[in-house]
């Protein structure tokens, strides 16, 4: 039907140079593109306030502060070893907060260049999950040895229950890697299709005239809403990443 808005859209990946036909690797996409743009804002934003000034301006504030907060979670939850795992914690972190938030960017007002919402990709957040699961696998073997499967037995387990437990232990262990990079994808990818249906009823209900235009400022209304309340979302998904991370990581350090 024409003029029909197609809400799986903004997530197709389409190629900007180069083409998919003759599978030619070297293919420059929207989503390769948006990754550039995310991975330099928080070059440009990261090295901006590393000036280290006696008195810092606000720039060096935010960054202080922002290192300051992930470092302070990487303490509370894994304790004074935290720091060595402290650069992953934070660049999952920033990453996530960055391409979370200006895949919110009324970028589209001013140009054609729409935002890409690379982190609705499972590819993205499956991939930065595996990274986050292999540290914890490496550090559980690396310290514990086979010790490490002591972690799928909780302490006072009665023997007879030893088995199942174990069995639903590691079962529990295996689906995490899964489940981390599922949130953040989920949340952005339904958060993204919310808006993109309630601005075609916006866009319809004026279109329709008539009592399609209270309707509109109804929907406009709730877009608002939405709005806002994805861009907290967006944020708190980049921190719950980082937390579950360094949890994560306590347990293959402390085996509790």
């Amino acid at each position: 039907m024409a003029g029909k808005i197609d809400p799986m859209e903004q997530f197709v990946i389409a190629p900007v140079a180069g083409t998919f036909h003759g599978h030619n690797p070297f293919v420059l996409t929207n989503s390769g593109i948006w990754t550039l743009i995310i991975l330099g804002t928080i070059w440009f934003f990261m090295l901006g306030g590393m000036k280290r000034q006696l008195v810092p301006g606000r720039w060096q504030v935010a960054v202080e502060g922002l290192i300051g907060f992930i470092e302070d979670t990487v303490d509370a939850s894994i304790g004074p070893e935290g720091r060595k795992y402290l650069p992953w914690v934070f660049t999952s972190f920033v990453f996530l907060l960055f391409a979370n938030l200006m895949a919110y960017m009324p970028t589209g007002l001013v140009s054609a260049a729409h935002p890409y919402t690379v982190t609705a990709q499972f590819t993205i957040t499956g991939v930065m999950s595996i990274i986050s699961f292999a540290i914890v696998l490496i550090v559980g073997f690396s310290r514990h040895g086979l010790h490490f499967f002591s972690l799928f037995v909780p302490h006072g387990t009665p023997k007879v229950m030893i088995p199942l437990i174990f069995l639903v232990e590691l079962i529990s262990f295996a689906v995490r890697p899964f489940s981390l990079g599922l949130r953040p994808f989920i949340a952005m990818f339904a958060g993204h299709i919310l808006l993109d249906v309630f601005g075609a009823f916006v866009i319809q209900g004026l279109q329709a005239g008539g009592g399609g235009i209270a309707i509109s400022v109804l929907c406009f209304l709730f877009l608002a809403f939405i709005n806002a309340l994805e861009l907290l979302v967006a944020a708190i998904q980049a921190y719950v990443f980082a937390i579950l991370t360094s949890l994560y990581i306590n347990d293959a350090v402390n085996l509790h």
